[in-house]
């Protein structure tokens, strides 16, 4: 591989992990400001003969004017103490303009009073040199130590530091992406056979193909590739629309891994298990979504399938940490630690529609845990109809305060399980909260899934008819991942069709995706149903939802979940 392109990989690596450590360039526009109006000041108040009294003391003005002075000198080597290159000639700059003026004064106006003026711009000129040089210097030893400090010295790559600190920055951004956990398979054996010399050539080899493909692939490429340990590597891929994207990403690393290897006339052939997780919706946890990839790569290995590539899934969790999960939820419920965050809805002027409550949940520590960790195991424990019941009651007390404060007529909406809906104190759980909350009936909307439809079907309508007979609408949730009848949806008392993330993510990229996404938004039109997509992060897709007749969104690009401080600050500011 070209020396250059590892040696531009590295750059790259070390520049965006010191990005968060640049200076606010606000400052270095103060600072120059600063400068220039200390220098105006002091030839103005140079030149004055005037006093002033101050405390009882007559001062000249012109006695001012070394203060100025001196303070334009510190922004001087300030601007090339902190800001490096810039600020270093910005500096210079300002001292030769300093400079010529002086001269001129001497020379034209016979102004020998400068003189002193003269010698001090050439020491600030030497001083702010010594200052670049040396700062300089120590920048080219301090990348060199980091360099060291976040490299793999045997494959050149970002090491297992490295990449735990792109995790931190990204988790501080609450950017999303996508970790994958890759294992050589059989590496052990190359080694015993063909020798430590043969394996490490082996892994140079993989590093360059791989460092060449991100290279290729886009010049700002933001894929990450790090060498954790002997043979085991991690891909960070952000900046992608959807999944499939990203998985396609992670097939095109696995076609150049097991591209034929030749060392010493040898021929050598390697694969891998690759297992991924996205950050947050497999988990929230910064660390434990690392854990989610390690435990989807391991279960590559343990099925040993054709499909060296899996996607991490909670079922895949060994018992131990279900048990420690299980433990938490159980806890949370006991203590009542249950929180939400409040996800808006609009509709496609922007006009805020209402708020999806969604479950939410901290560790001892106060990290988040994932919904899409605890809610299986709530589901599988038989506790999700407790969760249900705590973020119903607490979503509810504050929608009737946020309700009666701003006067707004939106709508709360709120997830309920089937085991929840089956419950046979169900509806007169639902009154009490409404006559405890103040929740007008008609302000509350209930979200159940399709499946519904097929666990309980007439008993499942008997009850949805009773709830809409209290006034409260009703929305299927994931529309279009179940296998609900269309004879079926046709007698559901529904208000509103939610067409699922999974639709939107490929929407413009599959041509059969986007028609899919349009006949359910025709269907439900003919049924009577509004229709709300989710997941909508990209304005193409709000270009798209709107040509073909979608009502509402709701997603990230007009609103990530909120909690609750955050959501009244958004409804009093829109009503």
């Amino acid at each position: 591989m070209n020396q250059n392109i590892k040696q531009k990989y590295t750059e790259r690596v070390i520049n965006r992990l010191s990005e968060q450590h640049k200076k606010p360039m606000i400052f270095f526009v103060i600072i120059v400001f600063l400068y220039m109006t200390s220098t105006i000041l002091t030839s103005v108040t140079a030149s004055q003969s005037v006093t002033i009294n101050l405390f009882g003391l007559t001062i000249p003005v012109y006695t001012f004017a070394g203060v100025l002075s001196a303070i334009s000198e510190i922004c001087i080597i300030f601007m090339a103490f902190y800001y490096g290159k810039l600020g270093y000639f910005t500096a210079i700059v300002l001292q030769i303009i300093q400079f010529q003026s002086i001269i001129i004064g001497i020379v034209y106006k016979h102004n020998m009073t400068s003189i002193p003026g003269l010698f001090s711009s050439l020491l600030t000129i030497i001083a702010v040199t010594i200052i670049y040089f040396n700062n300089k210097r120590i920048e080219t030893y301090q990348k060199e130590i980091q360099k060291q400090a976040v490299s793999d010295g045997l494959t050149g790559l970002p090491n297992r530091y490295a990449c735990s600190k792109l995790i931190d920055t990204l988790y501080a951004k609450k950017e999303k992406y996508i970790i994958t956990s890759i294992d050589l398979n059989g590496f052990k054996g190359i080694n015993d056979t063909l020798g430590f010399d043969i394996g490490n050539s082996v892994l140079k080899e993989i590093a360059n193909r791989w460092m060449t493909l991100a290279d290729n692939n886009d010049k700002n490429s933001s894929d990450f590739i790090a060498r954790v340990s002997g043979d085991e590597f991690v891909i960070i891929i952000r900046n992608y629309a959807s999944q499939d994207q990203a998985l396609n990403k992670i097939k095109e690393y696995e076609k150049k891994l097991t591209e034929r290897i030749t060392i010493d006339d040898c021929d050598i052939y390697v694969n891998a298990s690759f297992g991924y997780a996205e950050y947050p919706l497999d988990s929230a946890e910064k660390d434990f979504v690392y854990t989610c990839a390690e435990t989807a790569m391991h279960e590559v290995k343990r099925r040993n399938i054709s499909n060296h590539i899996l996607h991490f899934t909670p079922d895949m969790l060994t018992d131990e940490h279900l048990l420690e999960i299980e433990g938490k939820i159980k806890k949370a419920l006991e203590e009542q630690t249950f929180f939400f965050h409040l996800q808006p809805q609009f509709n496609m002027e922007h006009k805020l529609r209402g708020f999806e409550a969604l479950a939410r949940m901290k560790d001892s520590d106060g990290a988040f845990i994932s919904p899409g960790e605890f809610i299986p195991v709530a589901e599988k424990i038989g506790l999700i109809d407790k969760v249900d019941e705590m973020i119903f009651r607490k979503s509810a007390l504050f929608f009737g305060k946020l309700l009666k404060k701003s006067g707004a007529d939106i709508t709360l909406s709120i997830n309920v399980s089937v085991k929840h809906l089956m419950k046979n104190d169900f509806l007169d759980e639902i009154q009490r909260i409404l006559d405890e909350s103040g929740v007008p009936a008609t302000n509350l909307e209930i979200e159940i899934t399709e499946s519904i439809m097929i666990d309980s079907v007439d008993k499942a309508l008997e009850c949805i008819d009773k709830i809409r007979a209290m006034g409260i609408q009703i929305a299927i949730d994931d529309f279009g991942t179940g296998y609900s009848s269309l004879s079926y949806l046709n007698k559901f008392p529904a208000n509103l069709l939610k067409i699922d993330k999974s639709f939107i993510d490929t929407m413009n990229t599959s041509k059969s995706s986007k028609q899919y996404v349009s006949a359910i938004i025709s269907m439900g039109h003919i049924m009577g149903f509004d229709v709300i997509s989710e997941g909508v992060e990209e304005d193409a897709q709000i270009e798209t939802l709107k040509e073909i007749g979608c009502d509402f969104i709701q997603g990230y690009i007009w609103g990530r979940p909120l909690p609750q401080e955050e959501a009244e600050k958004l409804v009093l500011s829109m009503f």
